[in-house]
């Protein structure tokens, strides 16, 4: 178990206060082990493991508590022997019906510090918010950045070099449990094509109650061959269409929403940086955990330039940026990101192997008339930046402590 400090210093200013912490993101991606350190570091400083009400909704065990009223009565019964404070820890809250309604009670009720993690982006947007607004504080647990992988990969290879260890995280991703899979290559295939098979029964076909399950496939399947292309739903529908499936582009829309609900897809506005606006059409989209796109659909090498853009597009929210395509005449710049006051736009490309292709990618900032940090991101060795444009080799992009 590594520590995971990043999201750490991000929970670590609400441990002991009155917000319910809520944890999201794809399943297994690391959140049941976040409530584990979060418990970890409460024990060293002084809190008792008796003081910890935990349940996991996934467990049959605690299958005769997938209600509210139920819930409620066993922690309330639990809590009643315990002295002090309360500590709350539900993993995968989304199982229990109404489960929002015993959690506002708890935090009416009981002296507590409350921790839930849940699978689906509505428990807030929808469920959570109704009864707690204002009341929880968010966060979403991606899959193992690059330099998460690292760590624990060397732990197996110690003598591995970043450069052999990158090429085994484009094919695998970082789900945290191919350590424990000693990221052998077909159990690894096994185990994401496995979580992609729950996330798509269990966090979309069930919730949302589709029936056409075959559609929802050839959807998923349309995405993740185009992760990092725009496309509209109404392209899609004419593709299917040729596929011998008649499709709205409405049912398009909501089947890659619910996708999106779940995790699996992220979507990506374009903005157009000269008009100041943001497009509504031709959105892109990119994959959870690229090792899932790989166990499923396979091509991860032979789309080396899309696989690149979704590990960059992944490691720009997990250091907290808003992340848009940038669109400037008629040339596209991959990602313009924001946090608070800060901007960054950057460049994703394969090599920059001829000089078309150098002027392609540095080319395109010269209609962007700030001073924010420009980037080419490539796998080339050498240092190309040029005109205050930096281009730094991917790897070294993803493990750089800061971009400025």
């Amino acid at each position: 178990m590594i520590k995971r400090e990043m999201y750490m210093q991000r929970i670590r200013p609400f441990i002991g206060g009155e917000l319910v912490k809520v944890m999201t993101g794809i399943r297994r991606s690391g959140k049941s082990v976040m409530l584990e350190l979060i418990k970890e570091e409460l024990t060293e400083n002084g809190i008792s493991s008796e003081q910890f009400i935990s349940m996991n909704f996934e467990d049959m065990r605690n299958s005769h508590l997938l209600n509210a009223q139920a819930l409620h009565d066993e922690v309330i019964a639990r809590a009643s022997g315990i002295d002090g404070k309360k500590y709350l820890f539900f993993d995968e809250i989304q199982e229990v019906r109404d489960w929002e309604k015993c959690i506002n009670s708890f935090r009416v009720e009981l002296d507590c510090d409350i921790y839930i993690t849940g699978s689906n982006a509505k428990l807030l947007s929808g469920e959570l918010s109704s009864y707690l607004g204002g009341r929880y504080v968010e966060f979403v647990i991606y899959p193992f950045s690059f330099t998460e992988f690292l760590e624990l990969y060397r732990q197996c290879f110690p003598n591995t070099t970043a450069e052999q260890a990158f090429k085994k995280y484009l094919i695998s991703g970082g789900m945290p449990y191919l350590y424990n899979l000693r990221f052998e290559e077909e159990p690894v295939r096994q185990y994401l094509t496995d979580i992609f098979n729950s996330v798509q029964l269990k966090d979309i076909v069930r919730r949302q109650n589709i029936r056409d399950a075959d559609l929802l496939e050839r959807i998923i399947a349309y995405v993740m061959a185009n992760v990092g292309t725009t496309f509209s739903a109404t392209s899609l529908s004419k593709y299917l269409k040729n596929e011998g499936r008649t499709v709205a582009p409405e049912t398009i829309i909501n089947y890659i929403r619910y996708c999106s609900e779940a995790y699996l897809f992220y979507k990506v506005s374009r903005e157009d940086l000269q008009g100041k606006q943001i497009l509504s059409t031709n959105e892109k989209y990119y994959i959870a955990d690229h090792g899932i796109r790989e166990a499923v659909y396979g091509g991860n090498m032979r789309d080396i330039n899309l696989t690149l853009e979704n590990i960059v597009y992944l490691e720009l929210l997990r250091r907290g940026y808003t992340v848009r395509t940038g669109k400037i005449g008629e040339r596209e710049i991959d990602f313009v990101c924001t946090l608070k006051s800060q901007k960054l736009y950057v460049q994703v490309t394969y090599m920059l192997a001829s000089p078309e292709t150098v002027e392609r990618e540095f080319g395109v900032y010269d209609l962007v008339r700030d001073n924010f940090p420009k980037y080419v991101v490539s796998l080339d060795e050498i240092d190309m930046s040029r005109n205050g444009i930096q281009h730094m080799n991917v790897r070294d992009f993803l493990t750089a402590k800061e971009w400025n």
